[in-house]
């Protein structure tokens, strides 16, 4: 039996979005109003018991060294997607003492350094990932996003064009290889992603994504696509998280502050704790604040 999905609409823009509706155009108005809202994710029980039970295990001393360091990885991962990533770090760092070549404990280390814009050490601890394993397809992303966000994209577009190569059918990963191009050259960018966007697996409900950043989908059609396919609340929240960050680097491309710092409220507001959208719209909500101060 399919699950009953809760659907939710502004009625009006004045409810969460005080302040902005008299800069925006009246079409922004209108599909701001119309906006699907995320049921925001509750805590796994699941996750929270088996966090119990690595916590028992590990107070075990007798277990091997290289035993106790992927039992610690795994208990961070967990703490990860429970929204704990003071106490994720903590357990990863914990792991690479005890397992110096563990490439995974490196990249979700590398993740939590971008996120406190230790971009320093973020570059290190994905360097390290692939000196260890050269393969870890997801720590080019990262790397890539890291360089991004570290104000260095010409290195960044080499990094995330790699990682595209390797699914040229993920509209994602066209997506942050068409940010980082971007900011070198907006023209190569957009050509790029039209390029790109022949090679896209076209039942994927983010080529909508990509086809509003080319012009060729308005807004409101994304939004109006949002829920077909979806069959639980859990896949619905999952996938706004995703659509408001993107959402939010649109408007943000746009210079449409107001929104953007909205829909970027709005993805963590869907606490999909482990979904790259979810990590990074803070850093966008803060690069949003530091543009608004500079131009005051």
């Amino acid at each position: 039996m399919r699950k009953v999905i809760s659907l939710i609409f502004f009625s009006s823009l004045t409810v969460m979005f005080s302040g902005c509706a008299s800069q925006q155009a009246p079409q922004q108005k209108t599909e701001m109003g119309n906006l699907l809202l995320a049921e925001p994710a509750p805590v796994n029980p699941r996750s929270q018991m088996a966090i119990a039970r690595y916590n028992q295990i590990l107070a075990n001393a007798s277990i091997p060294e290289e035993d106790r360091a992927e039992l610690l990885y795994q208990r961070g991962m967990l703490y990860d997607s429970v929204g704990l990533g003071g106490l994720a770090q903590y357990d990863y760092s914990q792991a690479l003492q005890l397992k110096p070549d563990m490439a995974e404990a490196y990249n979700s280390m590398g993740i939590h350094f971008v996120q406190q814009l230790d971009f320093i050490q973020a570059y290190e601890a994905f360097d390290s990932t692939l000196d260890i394993d050269p393969e870890y397809d997801f720590a080019f992303l990262n790397r890539g996003i890291a360089l991004y966000y570290g104000g260095r994209a010409d290195l960044a577009v080499d990094d995330l064009a790699k990682f595209q190569v390797k699914d040229q059918s993920d509209p994602f990963r066209v997506l942050w290889t068409y940010f980082a191009k971007h900011d070198v050259n907006a023209e190569e960018a957009q050509a790029y992603l039209l390029k790109a966007s022949n090679e896209l697996n076209q039942n994927h409900w983010a080529v909508k994504l990509v086809e509003l950043f080319l012009g060729s989908a308005s807004e409101n059609d994304l939004l109006n696509s949002l829920i077909e396919g979806i069959s639980s609340q859990k896949e619905l929240t999952d996938r706004l998280c995703e659509a408001y960050f993107y959402l939010g680097k649109y408007h943000s491309a746009l210079g449409n502050k107001g929104i953007a710092s909205n829909y970027f409220k709005l993805a963590l507001s869907t606490n999909v704790y482990d979904y790259v959208e979810h990590r990074y719209a803070r850093i966008e909500l803060n690069r949003l604040r530091q543009s608004t101060d500079a131009a005051e």
